[in-house]
């Protein structure tokens, strides 16, 4: 009895704490009595009613017994990998003066958007879907769509894309063995008339499945229409995904099962490449198993087509053209590729390097780039993706997954993969008996039938044509110093003449204009000297400037490394005088306005690892010195086009504006080329960005190319369509370089990079230039300028081998 009562008063105990702790707070205010009471009714008064809603539950959670339960860690870290990263995404804050505006740096507003599904798949740039989420009307109990038979909506499967996926049963007729269109259940995927995929009308997602549905590995779409504010597509009902049968099996998978799995994924993506598009979201989500107990449970899918876009155009047939739009960002942070995070257009090497880290992560379960936090995870990611080389990444798995993701890293972006080449790397690894095959590899062993590649792989080290590959991504931090040289033929001795006399009738103008002329006194004898200096200290500054000044050079090209400045300095500036400040602080606000009111502009930056900069401000001939040179040009035996005219102008910027911020400012740069302006300058001061940019620049139009490495792929395929480097500059881990199309043609003016561990001193003297000696730059019978010089440590080591 004395027990009795105690587990008595210990259930009273109980009950009053459990009273206390149900009286819920409203604002300020405690509930009502009566709305406690009305609460208290849904919850169960006995055990047996509990028991009940128990096995209700239960019954629940069996019936998704397809999707599994997540390991609460895991889904913590796919709840942040689905976020949507804008590398660049600063506001602005404005402030003007006289012909400037001068934007200060701000705190990053980053926008994010998470879109997952029930298997802890997460995409990134599907923005707007938890908003979208919560403000639209409720599903339809029943659906009936482009004159299919009505289905009652069951559970939920997922979100993919931009949607959600649900079970869907016929209400009447259908026959349970029966397949496709007649089949009993049914996915019905649904998207919201407001969501970004419609904006204009059905999802672009149908326009694709139009296209790709039912060809290999890809689910047929049987109907698709719209109702109510929902656009619906009834597709095929399929089994797990790779996540879940990953999930399920230890969070490892044999390498058998690995190599059927990344056999058979190559036969899909190469049906889906030879119809013009690449998926841009391959990751273990989105591959699926057929059904269950069917002929089709190790066939495997490949699903949700709402980031899939066109690698060539449908009526030439050409591939799409290289862009890079650094803001841009499509796919999985997770498995994304580097050029995907770097904002490239996408091409197929994209799904292969997707597909790659989704092997390596099926068969080791775990990527290094895992657990990363925070607004800038993507730019980590990526610059880990970058820093791992193939042999760590795929330390103990077997040899044929280094080997392809080696292939897959190294691809150009418009190379044609080669697919039964990489499908016969895995044949070692997959048994001779398909019947007990993990995974279906049907698709695959049929493609290579059709190539007529025999079993065993090719020699991996060459391409087709014998040639070594180059290897990238070494994950080795490398210094390198980046010097850019413009370089013509050169000149006939008649227009060194004429150039002469037209100086000479050009300073008697300017005498008149009350302007000077330092630059092009004395014949322009010495107009294009090129003299530098490297390693100055702080205190040295002044005298090598001096010094360069007496010779009658001006500084054209300023950069930093290790807290010392380099200078290029030339006589083919055209500038009429020049200052410049050696500031603690980067980009000094006070001074640079002071100068604007000069009727100075910004020429050229450069930043130190201690915060320092170095700033060079410089005046050109005026509006009055550009008509007289356009007048004189216009008389045909000066031989000199009018537009050439400028050349001899220096700086004719009319209006500058400048950034400072933490990241590179993509977004800023975007919004001021849409107002006149172009990028003239840059600098960086550890791992600040200093970005200036002017009106009346002379370039009709200028691109990014932002990398982890010296980005010599995009900068070729720029040099091809016209442009030219203006612009460099680097932290220690990132290098950005803009390339602008000048208005004016260069002709036969080639450019050239030169890349070196240090200042590039020994091969200027290869160009017969020793320090401050007035000699013409030569380079192999061309006369050759120094353009840009910058320093990028850190950045990691591109070989050949």
């Amino acid at each position: 009895m004395p027990e009795l009562r105690r587990n008595r008063a210990r259930l009273a105990r109980n009950q009053q704490q459990e009273k206390q702790t149900d009286t819920p707070v409203a604002g300020n205010h405690a509930k009502t009595r009566a709305a406690v009471a009305r609460e208290a009714k849904k919850r169960p008064r006995t055990r047996l009613e509990a028991k009940r809603l128990k096995e209700k539950e239960e019954e629940g959670d069996q019936r998704n017994s397809n999707k599994s339960k997540r390991v609460e860690e895991e889904e913590e870290e796919e709840e942040e990998e689905g976020k949507k990263v804008i590398l660049i995404s600063e506001s602005d804050k404005k402030g003007k003066n006289l012909v400037v505006d001068i934007e200060e740096e701000e705190k990053v507003d980053r926008v994010k958007g998470v879109m997952a599904d029930d298997s802890g798949g997460l995409s990134a740039n599907k923005a707007g879907a938890q908003e979208e989420e919560g403000s639209t009307a409720p599903f339809p109990e029943k659906v009936q769509v482009g004159g299919s038979p009505i289905y009652k909506i069951e559970r939920k499967l997922g979100k993919g894309g931009f949607g959600q996926v649900f079970v869907g049963r016929r209400a009447n007729g259908g026959n349970e063995r029966a397949t496709g269109s007649g089949a009993m259940e049914v996915a019905l995927k649904f998207e919201h008339r407001n969501s970004k995929g419609c904006n204009y009308g059905p999802p672009y997602e149908w326009q694709v499945y139009n296209t790709l549905g039912g060809s290999h590995g890809v689910p047929r779409v049987h109907y698709k229409g719209r109702q109510g504010d929902y656009y619906v597509m009834v597709m095929d009902m399929l089994g797990p995904s790779l996540w879940d049968v990953w999930n399920s099996s230890g969070q490892a998978m044999s390498s058998e099962m690995v190599a059927c799995i990344a056999a058979e994924s190559l036969s899909i993506l190469e049906k889906m490449h030879s119809r013009g598009y690449v998926h841009g979201d391959v990751k273990p989500e989105n591959f699926l198993l057929g059904q269950p107990s069917t002929s089709q449970e190790k066939k495997l899918f490949l699903v949700d087509l709402g980031l899939a876009t066109k690698w060539k155009d449908s009526g030439t047939g050409q591939h799409v053209e290289y862009d890079q739009r650094p803001d841009m960002f499509r796919g999985t942070v997770r498995y994304a590729s580097v050029h995907a995070h770097l904002g490239r257009t996408a091409s197929r090497r994209d799904d292969l390097e997707s597909l790659a880290y989704t092997l390596i992560f099926l068969h080791k379960g775990r990527l290094p780039w895992q657990g990363y936090q925070g607004d800038n995870k993507s730019f980590l990611v990526c610059k880990k993706k970058m820093a791992t080389s193939p042999e760590m990444l795929c330390c103990f798995c077997p040899p044929p997954l280094k080997q392809f993701l080696e292939i897959v890293v190294n691809m150009k972006f418009d190379e044609e993969p080669n697919y039964s080449k990489l499908i016969s790397l895995f044949e070692s690894l997959i048994g001779p008996n398909p019947a007990i095959r993990p995974i279906n590899t049907d698709g695959a062993q049929k493609f290579i039938c059709q190539v007529g590649q025999k079993r065993g792989r090719l020699n991996i080290e060459e391409d087709d044509d014998g040639q070594p590959k180059k290897k990238v991504r070494l994950g080795v931090p490398a210094t390198q110093w980046i010097s850019v040289y413009n370089a013509k033929p050169p000149m006939k001795q008649r227009y060194n003449v004429l150039i002469h006399d037209l100086v000479f009738a050009l300073q008697i103008s300017f005498v008149l204009l009350d302007c000077s002329l330092p630059l092009l006194s004395g014949g322009n004898k010495k107009s294009y000297n090129t003299g530098y200096h490297y390693n100055v200290a702080d205190g040295r500054l002044g005298q090598h400037v001096e010094r360069g000044i007496a010779d009658g050079l001006l500084i054209s090209c300023v950069a930093s490394s290790s807290n010392l400045w380099a200078l290029i300095m030339d006589a083919g500036t055209n500038f009429t005088s020049q200052v410049y400040e050696l500031s603690p602080f980067f980009l000094h606000k006070e001074w640079i306005m002071e100068q604007w009111e000069k009727n100075y502009y910004i020429s050229s930056i450069a930043g130190s690892n201690n915060g320092s900069s170095l700033v060079v401000m410089s005046k050109g001939m005026g509006d009055q010195g550009v008509a007289v040179l356009q007048i004189l040009a216009k008389f045909s035996f000066w031989q000199l086009k009018q537009s050439d005219a400028l050349i001899y102008a220096g700086t004719q910027y009319t209006q500058q504006s400048y950034k400072v911020s933490d990241s590179f400012p993509f977004k800023w740069i975007n919004k001021k080329w849409r107002e006149g302006f172009y990028v003239t300058s840059m600098a960086t001061a550890g791992t600040r960005w200093g970005v200036v940019m002017s009106r009346n620049a002379g370039f009709s139009d200028q691109v990014v190319e932002l990398d982890f490495l010296y980005p010599s792929e995009g900068i070729h395929r720029r040099w091809d369509t016209g442009f030219r480097i203006t612009s460099t500059a680097a932290t220690f881990d990132q290098a950005a370089l803009i390339l602008s199309v000048p208005k004016r043609k260069p002709g036969d003016e080639t450019q050239e990079t030169l890349r070196t561990s240090q200042f590039p001193s020994t091969h200027v003297k290869h160009f017969d230039i020793p320090p401050l000696h007035n000699q013409c730059l030569r380079k192999s019978g061309r006369r050759t300028s120094i353009l840009h010089v910058c320093a990028m440590g850190g950045l990691f080591l591109e070989m050949t081998n």
